[in-house]
């Protein structure tokens, strides 16, 4: 474990990097990897290529807004069994499939799909394929195999309930994440195999003792797609800093989450939220472990974003906001994208 690895961000040298307002306005939009949104099974999904009159996310606004790739989730809703979740998640990933069939999207199996995305404007954005919850794969692992062929390259062994694999976090507050027991048998057995396939495993939803059985597995950095620091707001959903510094030591990665309850202090559900309170998440990760551990990770369309950003669309505001936060552009450069380039790179096989 690398401790002490952050250092000091200075707010007055990114400003210095930078002209006037006409310039930022100038500026085309960094392109942005975002880790996680919830698109695919919101009910209007049939309208993700063309655009949606609601929501947060479909890929005319992602253009606008310069989201290049991300990853799309897969998530059932409870109560849920086997048989239902694989069911569920077979559709909503035919939904993506689909998408690139139509050539709107590239599905990211390998790294080289993440880089052409990044530096081929005109190629489609990539998408990255994922299971939130590992409901719809069996206790003995055998779908695995099936999805890895299908296209799956990340996936969430737990959502914020227990299953087969571990216990999830609950959504609690104040409340530390240390709410039960870890991995099962099984999830040890989930993790290590997603290791050997290459199918990055997310930790996001996962209970302390979940979190601290996957770090001992070694299996990969340990990434956390879409959460916030703890010591800014104690939601049980949050990264301790013990947490972060496991993250760091692994070259691991935390996506900053836009969902409002887990940005601020009094976990108010509101989109009343500044937009700078994102910023501060990602200000404090950094000054822990280091820029290089900084990414973003939305959850666009599952959660309650800042109205100041809206959708999408709206992530140029965002970058000028950790700009306004001490972060200067190559340090941007790698929050929007080579840092989560380089994980990806480091799981998949």
């Amino acid at each position: 474990m690398l401790l002490g690895t952050g250092r000091s961000l200075h707010p007055r040298r990114s400003q210095r990097k930078r002209g006037g307002r006409s310039d930022y306005l100038a500026r085309m939009p960094l392109p942005v990897f975002d880790g996680h949104n919830d698109a695919l099974t919101r009910e209007d999904h049939a309208d993700l290529g063309t655009g949606r009159e609601g929501g947060h996310l479909d890929l005319p606004r992602m253009r606008e807004g310069g989201m290049r790739g991300g990853i799309f989730a897969v998530f059932t809703p409870s109560p849920v069994g086997h048989g239902t979740a694989a069911a569920h998640a077979t559709a909503a990933a035919g939904r993506l499939l689909r998408l690139e069939q139509e050539r709107q999207v590239r599905l990211g199996r390998a790294i080289g799909d993440v880089d052409a995305a990044h530096d081929d404007p005109s190629s489609p954005p990539v998408a990255v394929l994922h299971l939130e919850g590992a409901e719809a794969i069996d206790p003995e692992l055998e779908a695995l195999d099936q999805w890895y062929a299908a296209g799956l390259r990340s996936l969430g062994p737990v959502w914020s309930r227990a299953n087969a694999f571990a216990d999830g976090v609950p959504f609690a507050f104040p409340s530390s994440p240390d709410t039960g027991p870890g991995l099962t048998d099984a999830g040890k057995a989930l993790v290590s195999r997603c290791a050997q396939l290459g199918i990055l495993v997310d930790l996001s939803h996962m209970n302390e003792a979940g979190f601290w059985d996957t770090a001992r597995l070694e299996a990969g950095p340990l990434v956390a797609s879409h959460s916030g620091a703890h010591a800014l707001c104690a939601a049980s959903r949050n990264l301790t800093d013990e947490q972060l510094d496991a993250i760091g030591g692994s070259d691991g990665l935390v996506g900053i989450v836009f969902a409002t309850v887990f940005l601020r202090p009094d976990f108010a559900d509101t989109p009343e939220t500044p937009l700078a309170q994102i910023a501060e998440h990602a200000r404090y990760v950094a000054e822990r472990i280091g820029p290089r551990h900084v990414a973003l990770g939305s959850d666009f369309d599952g959660a309650t974003v800042p109205a100041e950003l809206g959708d999408v669309a709206g992530l140029p505001k965002l970058l000028e906001a950790l700009r306004e936060a001490g972060f200067g552009e190559d340090e941007l450069e790698a929050i929007c994208w080579r840092n989560w380039r380089r994980v990806l790179d480091a799981w998949w096989r």
